[in-house]
Order: C-alpha cells, then sequence, then structure tokens
C-alpha cells in the first residue's frame, strides 16, 4: 500500500494529474489529457464524449461502424449487432475504468467523473477529461484542496471507487443494453471484469501485480451492489511449482462468435491445462 504521507501535489493539472501521468508512461497505448472547466471537450475528427455514446443516436452508430468494419477487416467476417456492441463498450470502459481506478491505486485518491466530463480518441489512445472533485484519504496532502472529499478510511475509499465507476457507466450501460441484448447482471458482470483487468494489467506493468490483485479482492469481494461478481483471482500451478494467477470472467466478451478456437487465459471456455501451457510459454 503506498504511503500517502509522502504523496506529492502535483505541478499542475488536478489533484490525479500525477496518477494519469504515471498511467499514460507505463501504459503508452492510453494518454490522458486533462482540460480546464472553461474548456468545451473535443468533438470531431476521431473523438466521442461518453455522454454521446450514452444517448445511443447518430454518433454512437457511427462509432460501432469502426468496430464492425475492423472484425470485417481483421477476421473476414461479419460480426452480429450485439456482438459489435459489446466490442465497441468494451473499447471504451476498460480505458475508462482506469480514469477512476488508476488514480485510486497508485495514489488513494478517486475522482468523480460523470458521462459529460470524459471523450474518446479510440484510433490515437486518447481520453480528454474534467476533474472536478475527488476524494481521498484524512492525511492526504489533497485533502485541504478544493473539490475534495474526505472519507475515513480505505473501505470508505473502496466504495468511493465502486460508486464512480457506477456513476460514470451506468448511463452508458443504460444506452448500450438494448444493442448487446443483455441483462443487469450481464452488463455489471462486464463492469467487474473491465475494472479487474484494468488495475490488474496496470499493476503488472509497474511491478506490484501483487498488490493490486490484493487491492482487487478488497475492492469486489463478490456481489457487492451494482457489481455481480468479485475480482475471484485463483491460482495454477506450474510445470515447475510456478504460482500462476488466473480468474475467470464474470461476463462473456463473445469473441468465441468470431474465432471460437481463440480464447484468453481468463475465458470460462479455457480449461486449467491451456491456461497453464499459455501462462508457462509467456513467462
Amino acid at each position: 500500500m503506498p504511503d500517502s504521507s509522502v504523496v506529492a501535489l502535483p505541478s499542475a493539472g488536478s489533484p490525479v494529474a500525477d496518477a494519469y501521468a504515471r498511467l499514460s508512461k507505463a501504459y503508452d497505448r492510453l494518454q490522458v489529457v486533462e482540460r480546464a472547466a472553461h474548456e468545451p471537450a473535443p468533438r470531431g475528427a476521431g473523438w466521442i464524449g461518453a455522454d454521446a455514446l450514452a444517448a445511443g443516436g447518430a454518433e454512437a452508430d457511427a462509432y460501432l461502424d469502426w468496430d464492425e468494419a475492423q472484425v470485417l477487416r481483421d477476421y473476414g467476417r461479419r460480426a452480429r449487432p450485439d456482438v459489435v456492441a459489446t466490442f465497441g463498450l468494451h473499447r471504451y470502459a476498460w480505458p475508462a475504468c482506469l480514469l477512476i481506478t488508476a488514480p485510486w491505486f497508485l495514489d488513494r485518491r478517486v475522482p468523480r467523473l460523470s458521462a459529460r466530463d470524459v471523450a474518446f480518441h479510440r484510433t490515437r489512445g486518447l481520453m480528454s477529461v474534467r476533474v472536478e472533485s475527488f476524494s481521498c484519504l484524512p492525511d492526504d496532502p489533497a485533502a485541504a484542496l478544493p473539490g475534495a472529499r474526505v472519507v475515513p478510511d480505505e473501505e470508505a475509499l473502496r466504495a468511493e471507487v465502486r460508486a464512480a465507476v457506477a456513476h460514470h457507466l451506468e448511463p452508458l450501460l443504460d444506452g448500450f443494453g438494448p444493442r448487446m441484448r443483455r441483462g443487469h447482471r450481464a452488463l455489471w458482470g462486464m463492469v467487474t471484469d473491465e475494472i479487474v483487468s484494468g488495475v490488474w494489467h496496470l499493476g503488472k506493468l509497474v511491478d506490484e501485480e501483487h498488490r493490486a490483485m490484493a487491492e482487487l479482492e478488497a475492492l469486489l469481494p463478490g456481489r457487492t451492489a451494482p457489481y455481480t461478481a468479485g475480482a475471484a483471482f485463483r491460482t495454477l500451478s506450474g510445470p515447475r511449482g510456478e504460482r500462476l494467477a488466473t480468474r475467470d470472467r464474470a461476463s462473456c466478451c463473445l469473441f468465441y462468435t468470431i474465432r471460437p478456437e481463440d480464447t484468453c487465459t481468463t475465458c470460462p471456455r479455457t480449461c486449467d491445462a491451456d491456461r497453464i501451457a499459455r501462462l508457462t510459454a509467456a513467462a
């Protein structure tokens, strides 16, 4: 767990600016750009706002056209409309969750972002963000700053993470749900997977995988409303006694509808023997 007493305030930007910079440095396929309160969210030329995705109109249709074309180009077959919608939501939700979870994991600060606060440029890996408020612990140097909401302890801060992700993504689930033909349980299972996958990957990138897993187990112990599953890590034993971390996804990404033989290592369709082979080969 990081020592919040030595977390420095950012030299510019919001109190989560340093965490965003560290995220972008560790994972260079995602660059976070903050904007001031008076600056409008970027639009056009590849940008789409999260609020436009949630609205489900022409901008959302055009956004999903990209996913449909990508599947056809890369795999030579058309995807079902619900599969296209699932891919499109995942490609937004995974980095969007990191906008909230990365500052929590790195600096114990939790920004509260509405759908209108975030815009996404998928092909450039850019997210434009406006941060007006955040939660933190009492001993955080940022606790006295405008927009700070001080909570008493780590469990309260974890509750803020869960609430902030739900606040941001619930409008998008409402907009995408009919396209995806999924119910409440499956949609929030998908959000669980996005949270866990993002922080777990970030933990690996900054050489803190074990802490990331422990933090996620505490954040998502299982069926913490509205989330319908937990982090649920488990350990497999490799051929030389290696301890290999894995979990089973709470939702289906539907990639099997494109290439049934090609599943990810956390897919429930992937047996443990295959997981061990893939994980040891990667190591």
